[in-house]
């Protein structure tokens, strides 16, 4: 088709639309919620994803988790919960652990939640992390006051305490929290540090926490340590697989489990968890793209409406073309091209509020929304499919008209 005939025909799509603003506004209003949709989700996954990620980065590559059972692949049945087959991971082989060559540290992992309370002050459910001194390693974030915990603190059950600057506040206001009491489900703790997560979504949704020592959590809060697990910090001169097999083998002796016993507990590595997240990611997106469809197929009925409109209006038009050499091949792209800039024009619509809608969540929420390159693509792929889908019949239509017949067309 030649260059002429396409600008012609998107010379006229523009005039159609500019002729019958309030209709063609209704016709592509469904292809700009579609296109908007999908770049805004596919922001807010991008976004969410670039922190997860960066959490993970936190974490370290060669470093790796050990836990009771494999979080990524819980099971939904009637067999009790998915831990149940499994003995809970102890303290004794934490220690095991971190004693091993190919492993530089071990972080154990304890989570619990209490009442903090100062004076009538009563804060409920407050989350609170048992862990081992290193735990900032895998927090991203800074202690802006006081000190962290040490080992001895963990060694000794220490009652101390670190706060996130959000709980210090709702505590003691615009006092320093430092060296002050607090009472953790009625025990005191004396506060060491506050600390100033870095701000991502997940700390947005949980402002209100604290560290312990995970020995303090287990002697004095009577946490459950059913869900103890271990961070596993690989060493310099070791591969994360070397350091595997070495856990892997301490803990089936350990357990006394024969060779062909399956491991009872679970080993996961950082892709292992990232691929968790993308399939979770990507079965999110297929449900708004399957919603965003909806709202494309309303769009696309209103295509194919506003062309057909086109083609009878331009039925002389279209006679006289035919009388003077154009083929059916010319007239079918003509309606087609003009049918793609319909669509086209919608899906730039929706590019602009998808993006724009994306920058304000970036600014006014802790999600970095970022539109993909890939989400640009596929709305423009989107708007020519949608485009030359719904505008085949109408184009079809105007090249098989007969010259004459379109002629004596009224």
């Amino acid at each position: 088709m030649r260059l002429e005939s396409l600008v012609e025909g998107a010379t006229l799509a523009l005039d159609q639309l500019r002729a019958n603003k309030f209709r063609s506004g209704l016709t592509i209003l469904g292809i700009v919620v579609g296109v908007a949709t999908v770049m805004m989700m596919s922001a807010m996954i991008q976004g969410i994803r670039s922190t997860v990620m960066e959490e993970m980065d936190a974490a370290g590559p060669k470093n790796f988790y050990v836990a009771r059972f494999n979080m990524s692949g819980i099971r939904f049945d009637d067999d009790g919960p998915p831990w149940g087959d499994n003995p809970k991971l102890t303290v004794e082989e934490a220690r095991l652990i971190g004693a091993l060559p190919a492993v530089k540290t071990k972080v154990v992992d304890l989570g619990t939640s209490a009442e903090i309370s100062v004076g009538r002050q009563r804060l409920s459910g407050i989350n609170i992390k048992g862990q081992d001194a290193g735990w900032g390693d895998y927090t991203t974030g800074t202690i802006t006051r006081g000190h962290d915990m040490m080992a001895a603190d963990v060694a000794s059950a220490a009652q101390v305490i670190i706060v996130t600057e959000h709980l210090a506040e709702a505590l003691f206001g615009a006092l320093d929290p430092v060296g002050r009491q607090v009472r953790v489900n009625g025990q005191p703790y004396n506060i060491i540090g506050v600390f100033q997560p870095k701000e991502n979504i997940f700390s947005a949704l949980m402002k209100n926490w604290a560290v312990i020592p995970y020995t303090s959590a287990i002697k004095h809060l009577d946490a459950w340590d059913g869900m103890l697990g271990v961070f596993v910090v690989t060493a310099n001169n070791a591969t994360q697989d070397q350091a595997i097999d070495q856990v892997i083998t301490t803990l089936r002796t350990h357990r006394g489990l024969r060779p062909a016993d399956e491991n009872n507990f679970a080993v996961m590595k950082q892709e292992e968890m990232v691929a968790t997240f993308n399939k979770f990611t990507g079965v999110f997106f297929m449900v708004m793209l399957a919603l965003s469809s909806v709202a494309l197929l309303v769009g696309g009925v209103g295509v194919v409406a506003i062309m057909m409109i086109a083609v009878t209006e331009r039925t002389r038009e279209i006679g006289i073309r035919k009388a003077i050499g154009a083929t059916k091949r010319e007239i079918l792209w003509q309606f087609l091209f003009e049918s793609v800039t319909v669509t086209f024009i919608g899906a730039g619509i929706g590019m602009i509020l998808g993006g724009g809608t994306a920058f304000l969540i970036a600014k006014l929420t802790p999600i970095p929304a970022a539109v993909p390159l890939s989400a640009i693509a596929a709305a423009l792929a989107m708007a020519v499919l949608s485009g030359v889908v719904f505008g085949i019949w109408p184009a079809w239509r105007a090249a098989r008209m007969d010259p004459v017949e379109a002629l004596r067309y009224e």
